[in-house]
């Protein structure tokens, strides 16, 4: 018995490190990067840029006034560091989209060497101070897209979380490009081919003292 509980422990253990340490082959995905935000703390861009990210997405902005405040320091230096860069909006749907876009223009340059906006669609609804319908998140949604690729002259991607998309079904609704999460494993809850894929949502690395956000482009 007691041989068996080492098994069971080594094999989990095993099983834990393999996660926290996986990233999906070159060979089948070329153009991988991450996603950062103050969470990350300070970055060593150059540490990241070594180890393979050959992009980074950026958080920017959340909900109706929330700011990212290591933004601007992060644009700076990832560009610094010769990797492309982009920008990543939280977005909730309890707040008034005409107000969530002004934050994110304030806050994000219009600037078309850019990479195209990310919208994070993760937030539910459930709990908004008022009822919010599902045709009115959709209806907002829409607007929040049209005004924030009119500021950036790009269509956005769409960041749909699995439960999101379970509650919403948004990803067959509104025509834009997919980046889908899931550790380990392909997605497919999308209902149609992703774009970007967050692929481990923890990456153990060698560049940073914290997990990263690993991030793989459909060849």
């Amino acid at each position: 018995m007691a041989a068996l509980v080492l098994v069971v422990a080594l094999a989990g253990g095993f099983g834990w490190w393999h996660l926290h340490h996986w990233q999906p082959g070159r060979e089948t995905y070329p153009v991988q990067g991450v996603e950062i935000g103050s969470r990350d703390g300070d970055v060593n861009w150059r540490s990241i840029r070594a180890i393979g990210a050959d992009f980074a997405y950026i958080d920017a902005s959340a909900s109706a006034f929330a700011r990212d405040s290591a933004f601007s320091r992060n644009l700076e230096q990832a560009r610094a560091a010769q990797m492309q860069v982009g920008a990543v909006h939280r977005y909730d749907p309890c707040q008034p989209a005409d107000k969530q876009a002004a934050n994110f223009v304030t806050v994000v340059p219009r600037d078309p060497a850019l990479l195209p906006p990310v919208v994070e669609l993760d937030m539910l609804a459930d709990d908004c101070p008022v009822k919010v319908s599902d045709a009115a998140i959709e209806s907002e949604l829409t607007t929040f897209l049209n005004q924030v690729e009119t500021h950036t002259g790009k269509p956005a991607l769409l960041k749909v979380t699995e439960r999101f998309e379970d509650r919403y079904g948004i990803a067959g609704r509104v025509d834009r490009n997919l980046w889908l999460v899931r550790d380990r494993f392909q997605p497919d809850y999308g209902g149609r081919p992703w774009t970007l894929w967050t692929a481990n949502t923890g990456l153990a690395n060698e560049a940073e003292r914290e997990p990263l956000r690993w991030v793989v482009v459909q060849p």
